[in-house]
């Protein structure tokens, strides 16, 4: 569970306002994935993935600055955790937080890299250009090394595509991660709720315990009262009988 920290702590801040980032980040850079693979087949970036683009290199950009801010703090504490009042699990926690979302962002990073590589690969349509229609022989040649250049550019696309893949499915483990420790925080608070309830039920059990003792010692009392009232009367009975 996470340690009992400042409400003021200024790390708890900016990770709250980097958390929030991330969340609107991640949509960015599935629509810009999304985008990339419906225009793979163009030789030119369309404006629609241009524009994506754009939005996710400045939601990173704006991310990373929040970050470093992050870091900055993390080194500050971490030869000295509790001068600032931190536990050393509470330090470890926030470099695992610091690095999980530094190794996202630059997983993205590297996917808006590789669509500006592959931009920058094609080939110059200049260089199929025939020199001569009588050259048969020529053009067939001209014709086999664009076929082989198309074939490449294929290839290498569908490498790129699978590394999304393999990026999303990263993105996908990260946050299982994130999700598996909030579910064990969960599990933790559960059980100490279980354990306040226990203790609240035996202090009821307790209650109840001494109200049925009370409940027994007047039943005790009066049980004694009535049997006292059956013996003066049979003594009186028996008065009575010999006197007659």
């Amino acid at each position: 569970m996470m340690s009992s920290t400042n409400e003021e702590d200024p790390f708890l801040q900016v990770q709250q306002d980097v958390l929030s980032q991330l969340q609107t980040t991640r949509p960015l850079f599935t629509s810009y994935l999304r985008i990339r693979s419906l225009s793979s087949s163009s030789t030119t970036i369309s404006p629609e993935l241009s524009s994506a683009r754009t939005d996710l290199e400045n939601a990173l950009l704006s991310l990373s600055e929040d970050l470093a801010d992050l870091v900055g703090s993390v080194q500050a504490v971490e030869s000295n955790p509790s001068h600032f009042g931190l536990t050393a699990a509470e330090v470890t926690r926030r470099k695992r937080l610091v690095q999980e979302v530094g190794n996202e962002i630059e997983d993205m990073r590297e996917e808006i890299s590789k669509t500006t590589a592959a931009s920058n690969s094609l080939p110059d349509p200049s260089s199929f250009a025939m020199e001569g229609e009588g050259e048969g022989g020529r053009g067939e040649d001209y014709a086999a090394q664009f076929e082989q250049e198309q074939q490449v550019m294929m290839m290498r696309e569908q490498d790129q595509h699978l590394d999304g893949v393999f990026q999303t499915v990263g993105n996908l483990r990260r946050q299982a991660d994130s999700m598996g420790r909030e579910l064990e925080e969960q599990r933790e608070m559960l059980e100490v709720v279980d354990g306040l309830a226990d203790r609240v039920g035996g202090r009821l059990q307790t209650g109840m315990d001494k109200m049925k003792y009370v409940l027994r010692k007047n039943e005790d009392r009066w049980s004694s009262c009535c049997i006292g009232v059956l013996i003066l009367v049979l003594i009186i009975l028996l008065v009575i009988l010999l006197i007659l």
